[in-house]
């Protein structure tokens, strides 16, 4: 076989992601008109610009025809280096938004002066407790007043003009591993926040708050909190049915609230989604069998108490950490001659969900990735059909969608126009491996995957055809159809969020570095700026006096961002707006210079080594990178300098740079295995691989291929 080196990708790669993701050739759909219900409105007040998360902009100054002019209004450093994935507020000439750490700070935006910034404080050790990365995802505005969630699980408001706190209340204690990445809502006066924390062993719940004293208003628990209660609101009754005695309560349960929410005025609705069990496999989480209510499921409150009126699961036991976080998005749509209220979902599990909003009623589920884990949703029942292959009780099995999902926390969109949705898709496959010494570890990783099994397997390029590999694609889906109308591949693991306009426009950035628009209607893509860092986070449209902007925070992280992609330069994050006719120079991106080994190997037995493997891939994995090789978000320890291998013990366990986001260990790491994690990334460092190893390791880094499609 031979291999053309100086080439980004061989054919056979081209044509082989082309079957999985390529453009459709299929006719540009025509967009129809838009009619405005009522004035048309230059802001964007809320997180999907409606309380029916549309992200849909009726501003058209920007279409088809003029986009080509579109140049750089401002931009504004966030002094941030991790992962920016929120969506701006803009309302009356002000843009609101979030960066690293919870901080909030707000701008003239027409110019990008900025007019405030507020920092919570988020203590640095609270970063060990965020599964993906130190990010917020926005804020909420209200009646003059911003709320906002921070990583340590409060809830603060702030006085909109000022940036000075109002109001500041505690969600959850601080020592518990709580963490609050997602946008609040304001819903009838009340502020909605969830939280996260499932993967280090917690329980679910979803709280409202007065918007103007903070005062709790009402608690939904998502999972129950023992078999036989007593239970904190009737509808835990029910999903005690559904757990069995056995079940390992003792870990919180899972099913954070961390992300999606959407209202419904008309139906008085709130609408929530919940995310993985805590513990993934269900033989050690519920031995007993169990749908595991209200795991993986949407959930229909009555936002003024806190009821629930129905709820769906789209994964019944979910052991694939696939949630139903993602986006919900509320829209009319005729199906089989009738107008229907709807609620669409393209969750972790690969399936695009079309539910009756008023009533839960499923009327439609089809996969719009490749899934491997069900054959298909059964219509009649609302529940999928699992496939026995994909149980991984007994020995590790790839599964596809991964653990990243179809679809991960980056918004989609919907163009009433076109009635298509325009999802950050991903194909994606996961080999799962189970650890079957697993014991609940408060504080710790609680997913019962053997990732030190994981770790070793993946060091070894022999075996890389277990290799999890990720294809974005922005993917336009006809919701009624339930079929692609047309898909543009990106050739990086990372997806943005995005944005549909009146202008016939579809707009993303995505892990390439660069920032597209493209026709809502064929995909055609109509204009690009190379921005030099990736961009996860969601763009937005508004409008000051006579410009229309459309805007977006640029920083790769988190769950999506930190490990999918490689990278060079320092992150610096940055807000980008552009307007037609911009003049204002792009800003430059900083390169780091390259690693260097800067300390010899230890001079340790091989199973201090191996030990070192196993205590990196439980503790210090989900920061520093798989099999001690970081993306580049977070320092790769085999470039560490000699000053960090001299104070490693008291990095390590010490806390001595707690205050950088390096919070001490001391309580899950013994001296002896600080050192063995030493030993194990020096031997990364100068691990020096054979021609097979390079050969494999090009194919990977270049297409991400599976080697068992090459070799089987």
């Amino acid at each position: 076989m031979t291999i053309a080196l100086g080439r980004r990708r061989a054919s056979a790669v081209t044509a082989l992601v082309a079957l999985i993701v390529a453009c459709s050739e299929s006719q540009p759909r025509a967009i129809r008109p838009v009619a405005a219900a009522g004035a048309v409105s230059d802001d964007w007040p809320l997180h999907g610009l409606t309380p029916g998360e549309t992200r849909f902009s009726p501003l058209d100054a920007i279409d088809r025809e003029t986009v080509p002019r579109l140049g750089l209004a401002w931009s504004y450093e966030t002094g941030s280096r991790r992962g920016l994935e929120a969506t701006p507020i803009v309302v009356d000439g002000v843009l609101y938004a979030t960066s690293t750490w919870s901080r909030v700070f707000a701008l003239d935006a027409a110019t990008g002066e900025e007019l405030w910034r507020y920092d919570p404080g988020v203590p640095g050790w609270k970063a060990r407790h965020a599964c993906c990365d130190v990010v917020n995802r926005g804020v909420a505005l209200w009646q003059g007043r911003v709320y906002v969630g921070t990583l340590d699980a409060r809830l603060i408001a702030l006085d909109a003009r000022t940036g000075k706190p109002l109001w500041d209340v505690r969600t959850a204690a601080l020592g518990e591993p709580y963490t609050i990445t997602g946008a609040p809502r304001v819903v009838k006066g009340k502020v909605i926040i969830g939280n996260g924390g499932a993967d280090l062993g917690v329980r679910g719940y979803v709280s409202a708050y007065d918007a103007e004293t903070g005062a709790l208003v009402w608690r939904f628990y998502t999972v129950p909190g023992s078999r036989q209660g007593p239970h904190e609101h009737p509808e835990l009754a029910a999903a005690a049915e559904t757990w069995p005695e056995d079940a390992l309560w003792e870990t919180g349960l899972g099913a954070t609230a961390w992300d999606s929410l959407a209202f419904d005025r008309d139906l008085d609705l709130l609408y929530v989604g919940t995310g993985n069990a805590s513990v993934y496999p269900r033989e050690i989480r519920s031995p007993g069998g169990g749908d595991n209510l209200y795991v993986a499921s949407i959930l229909a409150l009555r936002p003024d108490t806190g009821e629930l009126v129905w709820h769906y699961q789209t994964t019944p036991g979910e052991q694939w950490d696939y949630t139903a976080t993602q986006h919900m998005i509320l829209a009319d749509l005729e199906i089989e001659g009738r107008l229907r209220q709807v609620l669409m979902q393209a969750p972790k599990n690969g399936f695009f969900y079309v539910l009756d909003r008023a009533t839960g009623e499923l009327l439609s589920a089809e996969n719009y990735v490749h899934v491997s884990w069900a054959s298909h949703v059964d219509s009649a029942t609302g529940r999928p059909v699992e496939r026995p292959e994909a149980a991984w009780n007994d020995t590790m099995k790839t599964v596809a969608p991964s653990i990243v999902g179809g679809h991960n926390w980056h918004p989609m969109s919907f163009h009433p126009g076109t009635g298509l949705v325009y999802i950050p898709a991903i194909e994606s496959t996961y080999p799962f491996t189970m650890d079957r010494d697993f014991v609940p570890r408060p504080g710790r990783w609680n997913m019962g995957e053997d990732l030190p099994a994981l770790t070793a397997l993946g060091e070894n390029f022999a075996t890389l055809r277990f290799v999890s590999c990720n294809w974005t694609q922005l993917l336009a889906w006809d919701p009624v159809r339930q079929e692609k109308a047309w898909a543009v591949a990106h050739d990086s693991g990372v997806p943005g969020g995005t944005l549909a306009t009146a202008g016939g426009l579809v707009f993303q950035g995505n892990g390439e570095g660069s920032f597209a628009a493209y026709d809502a209607g064929s995909g055609k893509r109509l204009w690009s700026v190379e921005l030099g860092i990736a961009a996860m986070a969601p763009p937005v449209s508004y409008r000051v006096g006579d410009e229309q902007y459309v805007a977006l925070l640029a920083g790769v992280g988190g769950s999506q961002g930190g490990h999918q992609t490689r990278f060079t330069h320092t992150n610096q994050g940055r807000l980008l707006a552009f307007k037609l006719d911009g003049e204002a120079p792009m800003p430059a991106v900083e390169q780091r210079p390259p690693g260097r080994v800067a300390h010899p190997r230890l001079e340790v037995a091989e199973a201090v080594v191996a030990r070192g493997r196993d205590v990196y891939a439980d503790v210090c994995m989900f920061c520093h990178g798989f099999a001690a090789e970081s993306s580049g978000l977070h320092p790769d320890l085999r470039f560490a300098s000699a000053e960090v291998h001299e104070q490693w013990d008291s990095i390590v366990r010490g806390g001595a740079r707690t205050a950088n986001g390096m919070p001490s260990f001391a309580d899950l790491v013994s001296a002896e295995d600080a050192r063995a994690v030493q030993a194990y990334v020096l031997e990364r460092a100068w691990h020096e691989p054979g021609v097979t190893e390079r050969l494999l390791g090009w194919f990977v880094e270049n297409a991400c291929i599976p080697v068992s499609w090459m070799t089987d």
